[in-house]
């Protein structure tokens, strides 16, 4: 049987011969990491439910989110994870190594078809070598330490094709906001995409890691390149070994092949809020900013690196504003400095930082306050992801050349002077309200019903990053939606049995579980929406925690606080005010199992 490249990866990790999308079966993780904010509650529970770590030598820590160790609770669930890993002779890259998901490249721990998983949402970041990566909850990595294994559902396969020549303006940045643009957060939803083209064959492994770590923000499973023999050499010595390209056969079936004109590709940005709302960077040109930010996942690359002190170079930072410079692993810094970047940098008035996620993950610089504007090469923008400000997303040209401008342009538009610096700021409320966790699990529920009519809500929406320190469940509900516009008052509204009723891709963004316990905490009993980003699907139902699709309820006639009856078994959906019911996706036998166990680990 013919196989696309995710297929063929999953069926050599899982002794099948062949895999079907939609399949779910059990495959071997060669690599299995937790990071420093998630890696204390993966420990915790391997801990409370007595489990072993499976093969210790492909298992490692990577601390990448506070590496500058400027929080108390960072720097405790560090060194408890530390212990961990002394006790059990567990690979650890400490605070001065960089972001893990390169790491695992840079080390040849990763290779071509491999399958990662880490409590990192961007390891899909791993496509960008062809190999399967993927972000997890603290419980489906325990599992994975536990088990060296992990169950997977088969994705549908999208053959993507760009076709032409890329523009001399059009960066790997470029190419990816583009795709934003074209496809949103949630038409990929769930697939894995697989990427083609002359222009794609020619792309170095930063260009290819920048495209694949926005993946998650595409809603895709994954974004696979396959690998050329320049990053097969690459790998082979990194790994200190020969390795076989693994790639999709010729006559490979796909539930869409899409061609793009790279031709057409032009400069963008996104604005605040949300990734995918890319557009044309003339549309926004001039745009006065407070700060700007160079490096995450996306852009911390040697690469990315060159481009700016390119740039920088003879230059200064406009006045009033702020440009910070992070690498994205301590190899690329002293590569940097060997070069005489760091030099380059600190003369145009930049402040660099020591390799890790920055501002993405809240615990190192290039985090903004109320009423800053932002320009960043970061993948997400998610409203309060990067601080309390606005970011806009850009390429490293883009973000260097607005720095020294003082507002939004292109390298070949900077002005002789800069534009002038206003400060401004802005108060931020929170809302809080504390309610136990529901002790039974019933098959059928029954409570009354809040609408929340919007699609895309992400993580940080759900459950901010600012908490995920908290590893106490009874603490987690008072934080429900606290960052959801609109909602914010929500956990102070609710009312133990609720349940809620959402759109498309709901849970978008990190793998982190909090977004789900909260729930949990809150009283909440259900979650329904039109579909669930991958990777909060794996948590809540590794939580036991209900959830459920459906397709058009329209008919129900539901108004808010209506109250609604489910039956998890059947997937009938009553409107108990009126009598009215329709069918929606049921519990799958997965689910199933996890939730009469009380959770994946019980």
């Amino acid at each position: 049987m013919a196989l696309t490249l995710i297929e063929k990866i999953i069926a050599n990790h899982s002794g099948n011969e062949a895999v079907k999308p939609g399949g779910i079966v059990d495959i071997e993780i060669d690599v299995r990491a937790a990071r420093d904010f998630g890696g204390a509650n993966v420990v915790k529970n391997l801990l409370d439910n007595g489990l072993k770590v499976h093969d210790v030598s492909k298992t490692i820590f990577t601390f990448d989110c506070n590496p500058t160790g400027s929080d108390q609770k960072y720097a405790a669930n560090q060194q408890f994870c530390r212990d961990y890993a002394r006790d059990n002779n567990i690979k650890v890259y400490d605070v001065n190594a960089g972001i893990g998901t390169h790491l695992v490249i840079e080390e040849g721990i990763a290779v071509p078809g491999s399958t990662v998983v880490s409590t990192d949402s961007h390891a899909n970041i791993l496509g960008a070598i062809g190999a399967f990566g993927q972000g997890m909850g603290d419980q489906d990595i325990a599992a994975a330490w536990a088990n060296g294994k992990s169950w997977f559902k088969v994705p549908a396969s999208v053959k993507l094709t760009l076709k032409g020549k890329r523009p001399a303006n059009v960066s790997a940045k470029d190419i990816v906001l583009n795709l934003l643009n074209k496809f949103g957060a949630n038409s990929l939803l769930g697939y894995s995409v697989e990427l083609y083209g002359e222009e794609i064959e020619k792309l170095t492994l930063d260009e290819r890691i920048t495209i694949s770590s926005m993946a998650t923000e595409m809603g895709a499973i994954i974004v696979l390149i396959p690998p050329s023999d320049a990053i097969m050499s690459y790998c082979e010595e990194r790994a200190g070994r020969k390795l076989e390209k693994v790639l999709a056969d010729p006559d490979a079936v796909y539930e869409k092949e899409l061609e793009l004109d790279i031709g057409t590709f032009v400069p963008m940005v996104s604005r605040p809020g949300h990734p995918e709302d890319s557009i044309n960077i003339d549309d926004v040109r001039k745009t006065k900013i407070d700060s700007a930010f160079i490096g995450s996942c996306t852009n911390g690359r040697f690469e990315d690196m060159t481009i700016t002190a390119d740039i920088l170079k003879g230059r200064h930072v406009a006045p009033g504003v702020v440009l910070k410079i992070v690498p994205a692993t301590d190899e690329i810094w002293n590569k940097c400095l060997d070069a005489g970047y760091i030099k380059i940098f600190k003369d145009a008035g930049a402040l660099v930082s020591n390799a890790g996620c920055a501002g993405c993950a809240a615990g190192q610089v290039g985090q903004n306050g109320p009423g800053e504007v932002t320009i960043s090469t970061g993948n997400r923008n998610f409203s309060g992801k990067q601080g309390k400000g606005k970011v806009y997303l850009a390429s490293p040209a883009e973000v260097a050349a607005s720095a020294v401008a003082g507002y939004i342009t292109t390298p070949d538009q900077i002005p002789d002077v800069p534009a002038e610096f206003a400060p401004t700021g802005k108060t931020a409320a929170a809302a809080a309200a504390r309610a136990e966790a529901p002790a039974e699990r019933p098959m059928v529920f029954e409570g009354k019903v809040w609408i929340i009519e919007k699609d895309n809500i992400d993580t940080d929406m759900i459950y901010h990053n600012r908490y995920l320190t908290i590893t106490d469940i009874n603490e987690m509900g008072q934080y429900t939606f606290d960052n959801l516009e609109g909602w914010e008052d929500f956990a102070k509204k609710a009312e133990k049995g609720d349940i809620v009723i959402t759109g498309k891709n709901f849970g978008a963004g990190s793998s982190r579980q909090q977004a789900v316990d909260c729930f949990i905490s809150l009283g909440v009993q259900i979650v329904i929406a039109e579909s669930f980003g991958a990777i909060y699907e794996r948590n809540a139902i590794n939580a036991a925690f209900p959830i459920l699709t459906y397709s058009d309820i329209s008919s129900l006639g539901l108004m808010q606080r209506d109250r609604i009856k489910i039956d998890l078994l059947s997937g009938i959906l009553t409107n108990v005010e009126n009598g009215k019911s329709v069918q929606i996706e049921k519990f799958s036998s997965v689910q199933i199992d996890i939730y009469k166990k009380g959770g994946l680990l019980k």
